[in-house]
């Protein structure tokens, strides 16, 4: 019983410095988790030269089953924005909905654009067109934010190329297109949820709206932008792609026995997809130019950065937690009181609460939970894809005020600070808790538990 005890301390220890180090003393995530891999090791007295050799490998397998898809995804992401393929889908679905839908325009543009596109950077990219269709359409600001930003937000959680989902299916070890299907399924009732409240709650907030300066009108007519339908395709073709490998793979136990199959197994890997997927994306340039290219393509580099970092860094944790026997320790104790699908989202839902970042809550929670898998049988089936589901669904609760995302989407909408909490905020727990149910709804069948 003092061994798990121990474990316990030493675990709760992890959790409880690396809160402290990012949300109090705002550290840097790569450093704080380098840092708590190493006093992890340290107080269950691994070698140091073993501590070292074990960071170094969870951090470079990592990298390399992830890296590749964030910086492809983080560069497709930039390539809309300059080309202006994001206004011109946004506009497009607005068109076809009509303005007395234009919340759902805005909802159904961020479900879409918020798969190549982080939900913070896609709500300041779509934010003036969400200010002009609210002042053209009548409709309440607060409702027009908070559709488009839980719609982005339940993307963001849920689906790779987006860092958090694909550093867990690295740490954890799933197949991300398995993933991306199964976490598309799952953000398109988490939006509905988010986008209803928005719909029904937000209306009390109107006066809001009224007072509301619109800072940037902007008529897309008055804008050159490319195509709609071939603005969808960089999107859309890795989907398709990344789906028909993971489907065929569902059927047939190996497809490389052809030259058919050999294809789809190259072009339907989520690395080689989004590069595919990224390349098309040149057409969309209104003026052929390289230097444009290479300026986008090194903003896409750039920004990828930060997030490789401290994803491999989540993975260096989780490789110290995982040799040191924590997880076995505290799982067989965990595993008495029947959490199973819970413990993932709690974990996931108090780290992003505290600290802020969906992201970070993900990656730390991943790696917390990786060694506790085989004791609350998860380790086996479709246990590992819904414990990353779970995690998903934790990081949405709840974003406010230590969140930046939280701050993009009042700032740039001119909410006022209450109305935000009140509406954006309520709507994130709602979200989360919707879809944990849902995922525990399907983990009866499938016998995760």
């Amino acid at each position: 019983m003092e061994s798990v005890y121990y474990s316990l301390f030493v675990l709760i220890a992890s959790i409880a410095f690396i809160i402290f180090m990012t949300a109090n003393l705002k550290i840097n995530a790569f450093f704080v988790l380098i840092i708590a891999g190493i006093i992890a090791g340290l107080l269950s007295e691994m070698k140091p030269e073993q501590i070292i050799e074990t960071l170094k490998i969870g951090f470079g397998n990592t990298l390399g089953s992830i890296g590749i898809v964030i910086v492809a995804g983080t560069s497709l992401g930039v390539m809309l924005e300059k080309t202006g393929a994001a206004l011109s889908m946004a506009d497009f679905i607005l068109r076809k909905v009509g303005k007395k839908n234009s919340s759902l325009a805005m909802s159904l543009t961020g479900l879409i654009f918020g798969i190549p596109i982080f939900c913070d950077s896609g709500f300041v990219i779509l934010s003036p067109l969400n200010k002009s269709i609210s002042f053209h359409s009548g409709t309440p600001i607060a409702i027009m934010a908070v559709s488009l930003g839980t719609s982005l937000l339940a993307i963001h959680c849920f689906i790779p190329p987006h860092p958090g989902a694909t550093a867990a299916a690295g740490i954890i070890g799933v197949d991300i297109g398995q993933l991306m299907l199964m976490g598309l399924l799952l953000a398109v009732p988490t939006a509905i949820v988010g986008f209803a409240w928005a719909n029904t709650y937000g209306k009390r907030f109107e006066d809001n709206s009224k007072n509301n300066k619109l800072e940037k009108n902007i008529k897309v007519d008055d804008i050159h932008l490319p195509n709609p339908i071939l603005s969808f395709i960089p999107i859309i073709l890795p989907i398709i792609l990344i789906a028909l490998k993971s489907i065929l793979l569902l059927f047939i136990d190996t497809l490389d026995n052809n030259i058919f199959g050999k294809t789809i197994i190259f072009i339907g890997d989520p690395s080689v997809a989004l590069l595919i997927g990224l390349v098309i994306s040149f057409i969309l340039m209104n003026e052929w130019s390289s230097n444009k290219i290479d300026t986008w393509l090194g903003e896409g580099i750039k920004n990828a950065g930060s997030i490789l970092a401290i994803t491999a860094a989540g993975g260096a944790f989780g490789a110290i937690l995982e040799k040191t026997g924590i997880g076995f320790t505290i799982g067989n104790s965990l595993a008495a009181l029947g959490l199973g699908i819970f413990f993932p989202f709690i974990i996931s839902s108090v780290l992003k609460t505290v600290q802020g970042s969906s992201t970070v809550a993900i990656i730390t929670a991943s790696s917390l939970v990786l060694p506790l898998l085989p004791e609350l049988h998860l380790n086996t089936g479709w246990g590992p894809l819904l414990t990353i589901l779970a995690l998903g669904a934790g990081s949405m609760v709840a974003s406010h005020t230590n969140d930046s995302y939280f701050w993009v989407v009042t700032k740039f909408s001119n909410l006022k600070l209450e109305v935000s909490l009140k509406v954006f905020t309520t709507a994130t727990i709602i979200m989360g808790i919707t879809a944990q149910i849902i995922i525990y709804i399907f983990s009866l069948f499938t016998c995760a538990n």
